[in-house]
């Protein structure tokens, strides 16, 4: 997490016995803000909504919405808006008026896809424009992916295409989303002809176990992709394309270099990726202004058996295994990376260290104004297209 000289986080994760000294030096009260940071990392929780809604005013299909000024209501783009604890969401367009004075921002509603907005007070801003498969204009059938996590909810999106392809997408939302997160990239997925596997996994508000469920990182779900590998090949799909956001992409390039499907995947296209989490632990650290010694321990407690009945892991975290810089030898497939420099919550850096020793198998086209995993949503003509020129000049065959 936070870096020092002394005692730089990647020498922390190679060290031998230091849990014992820094809980010999630090005080009670340090050892239990290290607690909760670590839960915080590990437990699952549902995104609060924590956005004051302002004022609707007019009527469909011509309604505003105003909200307070952040760094998020502040970008241009089309976004989604949740409210009524999930039950409610619309779409808001872009920017009509924002007052410097008052610090409000008014936005288009370009749609309400349900739930009675009108009677809404507070929403949590998203980058799920789609909430279902219908809204995104694809078809879609709901299935269950049969894991050793238990059965997992997912929409299998076949293609109209008249010539449907026979590589599929594997479509791997973040930490603290859901499978809707990947229907962004469903509707160039049909006009390519690629039929798509949005999944759930472990962990997930869906299929969760309250009180046990811990997350890995991308260390433990990986095996619910290879489920849900499996699932694409028995209808009819001879390879795939994992699609992964943020935590999405650090499980995804642990499938492709563990699973035993991995022999199938051709490709992967990431937005946003985890590719080292010390790096992303590390730039939270910051934020949140945890003093280093905290951080440290924080950091120990995910990555050491000692604190496995703190934490609740059953299997202390592997963040080396999780390190993609470092191992980016052992990369074997094309990739398409596409991370925007001003991510707020995971850093661009490895991705771009990442992209410039492997320029043999790694496209990262620039973006630097959409935040974390909203390339799609500042500019959803571009992601396409960069998708789409991605897939046709490296996986799909030339017509």
């Amino acid at each position: 997490m936070v870096r020092d000289t002394k005692f730089p986080t990647r020498q922390l994760l190679a060290s031998v016995g230091v849990g014992a000294g820094i809980g010999a030096v630090i005080s009670v009260a340090s050892s239990g803000l290290a607690v909760y940071f670590a839960r915080k990392i590990v437990v699952p929780e549902n995104a609060p909504e924590e956005l004051d809604i302002l004022h609707i005013d007019g009527f469909p299909p011509n309604m505003r919405i105003h909200l307070p000024a952040n760094e998020e209501t502040t970008v241009r783009g089309t976004y989604g808006l949740y409210f009524n604890q999930g039950a409610g969401h619309a779409v808001i367009g872009d920017i009509v008026e924002y007052d410097p004075r008052s610090r409000t921002v008014s936005r288009e509603i370009l749609s309400v896809t349900r739930g009675d907005i009108k009677r809404a007070w507070r929403g949590r801003w998203t980058g799920i424009v789609y909430p279902e498969p219908l809204a995104a204009g694809v078809k879609a059938e709901d299935i269950e992916i049969e894991s050793d996590a238990g059965r997992l909810p997912a929409w299998l999106l076949p293609t109209d295409h008249p010539e449907p392809q026979d590589t599929w997408a594997i479509l791997v939302h973040g930490r603290a989303s859901t499978r809707a997160e990947g229907l962004r990239a469903a509707p160039v997925l049909n006009t390519l002809g690629v039929p798509a596997i949005a999944m759930s996994y472990r962990n997930d508000a869906e299929v969760r176990v309250e009180s046990t469920s811990r997350y890995g990182l991308g260390d433990t779900e990986w095996i619910d992709v290879d489920a849900a590998i499996d699932v694409a090949l028995a209808h009819g799909a001879r390879n795939v394309v994992l699609f992964g956001w943020s935590m999405g992409g650090a499980i995804s390039l642990q499938a492709a270099s563990r699973g035993r499907n991995r022999r199938f995947v051709k490709a992967l296209v990431l937005d946003g990726p985890v590719v080292d989490w010390v790096n992303v632990l590390d730039g939270q650290a910051r934020r949140n202004m945890l003093p280093t010694p905290i951080a440290k321990l924080t950091l120990e407690m995910i990555t050491q058996p000692w604190a496995r009945p703190i934490t609740g892991l059953q299997t202390p975290l592997d963040l080396g295994r999780l390190d993609w810089v470092t191992r980016a030898a052992e990369l074997d497939v094309p990739v398409l990376l596409i991370h925007s420099d001003d991510d707020e919550f995971v850093p661009s850096s490895p991705s771009h260290a990442l992209a410039s020793v492997r320029r043999d198998l790694v496209t990262m086209p620039v973006y630097d104004k959409a935040r974390h995993t909203k390339e799609w949503n500042i500019d959803p003509v571009r992601w396409e297209d960069d998708v789409a020129n991605f897939l046709e000049a490296k996986v799909l065959p030339k017509t």
